[in-house]
């Protein structure tokens, strides 16, 4: 961990990020537009290298309406293989270097009918159906307790300034439960009503080990989900990948503004 640190440090001249944002799947527009130096994965000690389209896989640093920001321009899955350790590696070096209010953004499938392709969904809890926990081996004191209380993993107070910012910008944010499972296989229509009967709005396969392993971290974590399909079951149509990039892209604007008048009134 020390090693990851001191090339960040030595890189970035001690730049000290108070928010940090991973940006998921077709999302990473805002970190071109505010980049003001940027680390690839494969260069920083300790991170594993993205290997799925819509992640370029850097560590982009700026300051974004006046606070110091810290984006993953993509993320890694643990579905590429990777160890839940390895996946939420990025999450601690986050809090190591000063963070204390995470924004995770992914793009999810809609279990909801009611959802639309294009919207954007607060996360109000999480129900992890992975198969893993990111907190699985020996504990480290330095970073949380054994076994941390979850009953607010996303925080309420975070949840009303996204609200707000919202409304501002006169979008409908809906709210929602996120289901997360392994892939890299999408869920199948018995799954995802299952999903649906357990109280879950969207499907996606990333974001809550990151969640956990913030809250374990003491870090104040708000999360949003942008609908860029409908979850097996839900339509007729085949589930493809490239779908979920083109209607993140299409989303873009929106998003941006969203984060960025929220980061501003946090």
């Amino acid at each position: 961990m020390q090693s990851t640190i001191d090339y960040i440090q030595e890189y970035t001249d001690n730049f000290q990020p108070e928010i940090g944002i991973v940006l998921g799947s077709g999302l990473g527009n805002l970190a071109d537009e505010y980049n003001e130096f940027a680390i690839p994965y494969s260069d920083i000690p300790g991170f594993v290298k993205s290997t799925i389209e819509g992640h370029k896989g850097k560590l982009v640093f700026a300051n974004i309406a006046g606070k110091n920001v810290v984006m993953m321009q993509g993320r890694n899955h643990y579905y590429e293989g990777h160890s839940m350790a390895e996946i939420t590696y990025p999450i601690k070096v986050m809090k190591e270097l000063g963070v204390n209010t995470l924004i995770l953004t992914n793009a999810a499938g809609a279990i909801n009918k009611s959802f639309r392709l294009g919207d954007l969904m607060v996360i109000t809890d999480h129900i992890n159906f992975m198969g893993a926990n990111p907190l699985l081996g020996p504990n480290d004191p330095k970073f949380g307790p054994r076994f941390p209380d979850m009953s607010e993993v996303y925080n309420k107070d975070l949840i009303k300034v996204v609200d707000n910012a919202g409304r501002f910008l006169g979008l409908n944010l809906k709210h929602g439960v996120y289901f997360a499972s392994s892939g890299p296989s999408y869920e199948t229509p018995a799954e995802i009503r299952m999903a649906r009967i357990l109280g879950a709005d969207a499907a996606g396969m990333s974001t809550v080990p990151e969640a956990i392993v913030a809250n374990y971290c003491g870090m104040e974590v708000l999360g949003i989900s942008c609908i860029t399909n409908y979850a097996s079951g839900v339509s007729t149509k085949k589930l493809e990948h490239a779908e979920v990039i083109e209607t993140a892209a299409n989303i873009n604007k929106q998003f941006k503004n969203l984060i960025t008048l929220t980061i501003k009134n946090i």
